[in-house]
């Protein structure tokens, strides 16, 4: 039996070992690369980003087909944001990178071995499914009654138009041809039969960040059906003039009356990135003039951190606040999602310092594992919903393109929060792995004086979690296989002997200047903090680490 619990020593640290070079190194020398890709300033999509896209569009297609074969959508209420927005912005933010790749790879062939369309074709199905699902439009039908597709609820239908239009670019199938005509021009007529050139997404909540790419996507459709909304899309800028502004920035407010056609908040990162990325489609002018005026006022870059702000300057909120489920945390002024999509709209407007700063700071957060998987997006993601939004958010970032000629008014450079990171998983990574190889020599040094209670039983578990683990890896969940094999790193636990001549070592004379009682009680105190914090065997500290990085 002793040699059993060898067997499960040493396969303990290799797990160890294993998980800290996937989880740690092997990403800190991912990020360390990508800062050397010439497609990180924006003038091209970063060569990570091919694979990340090859690594989603398999899990993405299965879960979308699960997803819409549950019919769990239709039996959720519309405060459940993240159970009906997010399945659908996500399913529209993966078409609107598959989109970008494509063009870059009938550009160029060289850069992916196959082009998206064909590798990714049952995701592109799969998820312009979900989007036009009459299940997924139960909040809205909530909200709007059965007229939700010809009365105003423009932030869903933009989603229906995006997407439908990027299924038939990519795939040439006028499957959806039908509802994508009808929506461009039902949404256009009533655009620009409105007041103001606004219409709600809610009742009674008017986000004017929406509808400049509704505008952009019924631009974009007319390269499909054969249209043209250029004139709709000159009348349309009046959205976005006088009292619509915020009069502090002269930008656009982030929420507006579409009544009475007056802003009733300032300008929001969140929504100036986002608008700027679709901006230069349709209004070059204009977006030229908000992003210098949103450059001014949001940007705010430091040695450690580069960024836009959530508010303008002159507006604090404290060194951490939680707004809302859309602008995400602002910490000491930085907006979270503002950042996220800035990264979007500085490559959009050919920003390419500012890109280049974004980007860096993208790739190290969003923690890029081997297999493909963007840790952080993905935890950040809810699973039973959306577990994927994350990862297809920042896809749709970093592919976009520049729109408007490229500037480079400094050479790009690297906050320092992005070597620090890379210091740290590299330093945590290294811990990690001396730590379980201390753990055996320690467990080797003091085997005879180990004792194990029940080692029979305490092997048999152990060897059923391991079993487990890999089953549930492969055929169910990774995550939850990873839990069952760091729940094997508890075993096996034993007790550490008191023989004879340990207690009489103890009993010598103390060695003159070292108090005998001082030393012991530090010794006993090392030697304490030592068994929890190394070793491949108990380790909840560990253990818990890796977990929540599941």
């Amino acid at each position: 039996m002793r040699k059993c619990l060898w067997v499960c020593v040493y396969a303990n640290a290799l797990v160890i070992l294993a998980l800290s070079v996937y989880v740690f190194v092997l990403p800190a020398g991912t990020v360390m690369r990508g800062l050397h890709d010439p497609g990180l300033d924006g003038s091209a999509v970063p060569r990570r980003v091919w694979r990340w896209h090859r690594a989603l569009s398999p899990r993405y297609a299965e879960w979308a087909r699960r997803r819409v074969a549950s019919g769990i959508a239709g039996r959720l209420t519309t405060s459940d944001i993240a159970g009906t927005e997010w399945p659908l912005f996500g399913s529209v933010f993966y078409l609107w990178a598959t989109e970008s790749l494509q063009q870059a790879f009938e550009q160029n062939p060289r850069l992916a071995p196959s082009a998206p369309k064909d590798y990714a074709r049952d995701a592109i199905a799969a998820a312009t499914a979900l989007v036009a699902d009459p299940n997924h439009a139960g909040w809205v039908r909530q909200h709007w009654g059965d007229k939700y597709l010809e009365t105003e609820n423009l932030f869903y239908r933009m989603l229906v138009i995006s997407a439908l239009t990027s299924h038939q670019k990519l795939l040439g199938d006028a499957k959806y041809e039908d509802l994508l005509r009808s929506q461009v021009e039902s949404l256009a007529a009533e655009l620009d039969a409105s007041p103001f050139g606004l219409l709600d997404d809610y009742p009674g909540q008017c986000y004017p960040v929406d509808i400049v790419p509704a505008v952009a996507a019924i631009r974009r459709a007319d390269a499909v059906l054969g249209t043209d909304h250029s004139a709709f899309v000159a009348r349309a800028i009046r959205g976005f003039q006088d009292t619509r502004l915020d009069v502090h920035t002269g930008l656009p407010a982030y929420v507006v009356s579409s009544r009475t056609g007056q802003a009733l908040d300032s300008a929001r990162g969140v929504g100036l990135s986002f608008m700027l990325i679709w901006a230069p489609q349709i209004w070059p002018e204009t977006a030229r003039l908000w992003y210098d005026k949103y450059e001014g006022r949001f940007w705010q870059r430091g040695r450690w951190l580069a960024g836009f702000r959530e508010y303008p300057r002159g507006i604090e909120v404290g060194w951490f606040a939680m707004n809302d489920v859309d602008a995400g945390p602002v910490v000491a002024g930085f907006g979270v999602a503002a950042s996220a999509f800035g990264a979007g709209a500085t490559r959009a407007m050919g920003d390419t310092d500012r890109a280049y700063a974004l980007g860096a700071e993208a790739m190290l957060a969003a923690w890029p594992l081997p297999d493909g998987t963007l840790l952080v997006p993905r935890m950040l993601s809810i699973f039973s919903d959306a577990p994927y939004l994350g990862e297809a958010a920042t896809l749709f970032a970093l592919t976009r393109r520049p729109l408007m000629p490229v500037r480079r008014e400094a050479p790009p450079s690297v906050p320092w929060i992005v070597y620090a990171g890379v210091l740290a998983f590299l330093v945590v990574g290294s811990g990690e792995i001396a730590a379980s190889l201390w753990g055996v020599r320690r467990w080797r040094r003091n085997a005879t004086r180990r004792n194990v209670p029940l080692p029979s039983l305490q092997f048999a578990v152990w060897l059923a979690l391991i079993l487990a683990a890999i089953v549930t890896w492969i055929t169910f969940a990774a995550w939850l296989g990873l839990v069952l094999l760091l729940a094997a790193q508890m075993l096996p636990r034993s007790i550490r002997r008191h023989d004879v001549e340990t207690e009489a070592s103890s009993r010598r004379p103390p060695i003159e200047g070292h108090p005998r009682r001082g030393g012991r009680l530090i010794a006993v105190a090392v030697a304490s903090l030592a068994s929890r914090a190394s070793g491949p065997l108990a380790l909840p500290s560990r253990c818990c680490k890796a977990t929540c990085v599941r």
